[in-house]
């Protein structure tokens, strides 16, 4: 069980898992978890503007069929990024988005601490569907396992996790938890038949697909 701060924890658990590139802007609250995707050979890509991280993951997530990761900082950085991610959520496109947030012994109440929103998590619940708020640095790599379950299961929609600020830079104990690969269901061999005799017979056919088809 090894020890290290949030971010450390959080760019493990990200290696570990196969990402290889993240995308978005250093900020004030954010700058452990990027010095920590260096460290561990994860490649950035810096844009000049949060949206224009999320749509850059959304493509490649298009292109590549695999998760793509987004880190912004805090408040309006998430809801410019969330503009991106609601296309990557309509379009079930695999988008992983990772943000500071509230410190965990501040009771946000919008004294313009963290230039914060009155519930970033709810905002980002709303557009998203699924987000989590770790509350232990030990619970970051959990966090990133269970995330990347979830986006990898079935449906592949985005999914959030926000780090309290304090725990991004503070040092713990944690360990790397495996994301869990699902079967993908068994295929209906009598269905593809019809479907391939159909589409031999037909003269001018039309296929519409999902982002599935990336599979």
């Amino acid at each position: 069980m090894s020890e290290l701060t949030g971010g450390g924890h959080l760019a493990a658990a990200l290696a570990a898992e196969g990402i290889t590139r993240v995308f978005g802007i250093p900020g004030t609250h954010n700058l452990e978890i990027f010095a920590q995707l260096s460290d561990h050979g994860i490649e950035i890509v810096s844009p000049r503007h949060e949206q224009g991280a999320g749509f850059r993951a959304d493509g490649a997530a298009r292109v590549t069929g695999d998760v793509q990761v987004v880190v912004t900082t805090t408040g309006p950085a998430v809801l410019n990024a969330l503009t991106a991610l609601l296309q990557s959520f309509t379009d079930s496109v695999p988008v992983l988005l990772i943000s500071p947030g509230m410190p965990s012994t501040h009771p946000g109440r919008g004294n313009g601490l963290l230039h914060e929103v009155r519930d970033q998590a709810l905002a980002i619940e709303a557009i998203l569907g699924d987000s989590h708020r770790v509350t232990s640095v030990s619970e970051v790599p959990l966090a990133v396992a269970q995330a990347l379950t979830l986006i990898r299961s079935g449906r592949p929609r985005p999914a959030s996790i926000e780090i309290p600020l304090d725990l991004i830079e503070q040092r713990g104990p944690g360990t790397i938890h495996p994301a869990i690969a699902r079967p993908l269901p068994v295929l209906d061999e009598h269905g593809i038949d019809t479907a391939a005799e159909a589409l031999a017979a037909s003269q001018r056919p039309l296929v519409i697909v999902g982002a599935g088809r990336s599979g």
